[in-house]
């Protein structure tokens, strides 16, 4: 999903590290997840089990695609998922410079729990909470 991520470089001025995670690795541990379109794929979404929550490691979407509800469908299969393993919270982070990124997750229910700098870029937290 590198084309996901490129207009992210200059923003953030570094490469997001999804664009360099190991993709085979995640699908072969389960934790990727993709959405097709046409035969195409269209978005994924790498989900990890933690003690109490869901975390939502990259959530990407091919950029010609954008806008047609395919995030929000990647958001609420986490949120189905984490249901189902009966884990009550969902956690991601984000680049502090992602601004829309931070607003849509805010639209989405998630509320943000700290900010900090780590491996040289200013991260934020979010967790939603998830009701019976």
């Amino acid at each position: 999903m590198e084309r996901a991520y490129a207009p992210w470089v200059p923003v953030t001025g570094a490469r997001p590290l999804p664009m360099d995670d190991d993709y085979a690795a995640r699908c072969e541990a389960g934790q990727a997840h993709v959405l097709m379109q046409d035969g195409r794929l269209a978005g994924l979404i790498v989900l990890m089990d933690f003690p109490g929550h869901l975390w939502i490691d990259n959530v990407a979407v091919e950029p010609a695609l954008k806008g047609q509800g395919l995030g929000r469908a990647l958001m609420a299969f986490a949120e189905a998922e984490a249901r189902q393993r009966g884990l009550p919270e969902l956690r991601l982070l984000t680049n502090a410079r992602m601004t829309t990124n931070i607003a849509l997750y805010a639209r989405l229910g998630f509320t943000e729990t700290e900010r900090r700098e780590e491996k040289g870029r200013a991260r934020v937290y979010m967790a939603k909470p998830l009701s019976g």
